[in-house]
């Protein structure tokens, strides 16, 4: 039986101090992170990378970048702290991260697992075992619905693929899900970096870019859009009603929650503790 594991490179334990003149921001190339680095793309001091989630975290535990915005269940995989208040969570439906299936769920045995984020392939995993009390097959996959659905009964796809997805099949959204389950927000995404790699004022900086992407999501969904009104009007809804930025005390909670189911599955080492970078 193939298997798609949850695995990541281990990061040196050794503390990094801030350096003292560019840092480099791994950012994600979706929709739902652009409001995170609004106005740090052409800031003297500030690298921003865009690339998918699992890239992202690759980079980081490599050390190419400063600071990424990871896929969650990476923080348990490296000593990493927190840029206090910034997160892409959800408080019940997503939309953006959702298994498609064509067979009622209890049928499903084998699951194709969008390679872009390993937080999410966490997600479905916790997800499908406490609904259907077994562990599907899993078989990682590049996203493309038709062929994933060709090699398995189910398939996850994340990310504006998912958000833009027309199909019949029927979709299980997994924020949605999650918040059935336990009653708390999902954090899928949040920047994180070895401690001391940010100084205060940076913290700061990462928190004003965030609030002034909160502050012009009109914009932000027009030029994702690329021009399309109707594509435009459902990407500022999607970003205002279903994308949570921040990381308040029950979005934490909902972190700690996924790290411990994670880690009764084996999926995780050991359940992390939450540590943060100074801010000012």
């Amino acid at each position: 039986m193939v298997s798609a594991t949850l695995t990541s490179k281990p990061v040196p334990s050794a503390e990094r101090s801030a350096p003292a003149g560019l840092l480099r921001l791994g950012a994600v190339s979706y929709l739902n992170a652009e409001p995170t680095v609004h106005g740090l793309e052409h800031e003297p001091g500030f690298r921003v990378e865009r690339d998918l989630p699992s890239r992202v975290a690759e980079r980081l535990h490599a050390g190419e970048v400063d600071l990424g915005l990871v896929p969650s269940i990476e923080y348990a995989f490296g000593r990493y702290a927190i840029v206090p208040g910034v997160a892409i969570a959800s408080q019940g439906a997503v939309r953006s991260v959702c298994l498609f299936h064509r067979e009622p769920l209890e049928r499903v045995r084998r699951v194709a697992l969008d390679t872009s984020s390993r937080a999410s392939a966490g997600l479905v995993r916790v997800l499908l075992h406490a609904r259907l009390g077994r562990n599907p097959e899993y078989v990682p996959m590049a996203p493309g619905l038709d062929r994933m659905l060709e090699a398995a009964d189910a398939a996850l796809l994340i990310g504006d693929p998912a958000l833009d997805l027309e199909s019949d099949a029927a979709r299980l959204d997994l924020g949605e899900e999650w918040t059935r389950l336990t009653g708390l927000p999902f954090v899928y995404a949040f920047w994180a970096g070895p401690v001391g790699v940010v100084s205060p004022a940076g913290v700061k900086r990462l928190q004003q870019a965030l609030a002034s992407g909160l502050a012009s999501l009109p914009e932000i969904a027009r030029r994702q859009a690329h021009g399309d009104l109707a594509r435009a009007a459902k990407y500022e809804a999607y970003l205002r009603e279903s994308i949570v930025y921040r990381l308040g005390e029950a979005e934490q909670a909902g972190l700690l929650e996924f790290f411990r189911r994670a880690h009764a599955l084996g999926l995780v080492p050991a359940v992390p503790e939450l540590r943060f970078h100074d801010q000012a």
